[in-house]
C-alpha cells in the first residue's frame, strides 16, 4: 500500500495542489517560530561578541559597516540574511550558516531592524 501522502496527492484536485504550492512558494515565513529564549541569547551574544568583532561592539561600524536601523533601511530582509548565512566574498564577512539555520537570521535582522 502506498503512504498517506501519496494517496492525497494523486486524488487532489490540480488547482488544489496548485494554489497549495503557490501559498508555501510566496510566504515561506509561515509556521517558523522565534529562536526559544536560550537561543535567542544565545545569538544575542553572538551578534554582541562575533559580529560585534567587525562592526563594533554597539554595531556602529568598525572593519565592517555599521549595522544600525537606518543604515539597513534600503536593503531587503533576504539580502541581508543571505548575507549573514553565505558571507560576502572578497571580504571579510564569513558566512554564518554553520553556526545558524535561516530562520534564525532571519529573526536576527528583525533584531538589528529594531535596534537602536
Amino acid at each position: 500500500m502506498k503512504p498517506y501522502w501519496y494517496r492525497v496527492i494523486l486524488t487532489a484536485k490540480p488547482a488544489a495542489l496548485s494554489a497549495g504550492l503557490a501559498v508555501a512558494l510566496l510566504l515561506p515565513g509561515i509556521g517558523t517560530a522565534d529562536p526559544t529564549p536560550a537561543r535567542q541569547t544565545e545569538l544575542r551574544n553572538l551578534l554582541k561578541n562575533d559580529c560585534g568583532a567587525c562592526h563594533g561592539l554597539t554595531l556602529q561600524g568598525g572593519m565592517g559597516p555599521a549595522l544600525l536601523p537606518e543604515r539597513l533601511a534600503g536593503k531587503s530582509d533576504d539580502l541581508l540574511v543571505t548575507t549573514i548565512l553565505e558571507g560576502r566574498k572578497g571580504t571579510a564577512m564569513p558566512p554564518w550558516q554553520p553556526f545558524m539555520d535561516r530562520s534564525e537570521a532571519e529573526w536576527l535582522v528583525g533584531v538589528l531592524r529594531k535596534s537602536k
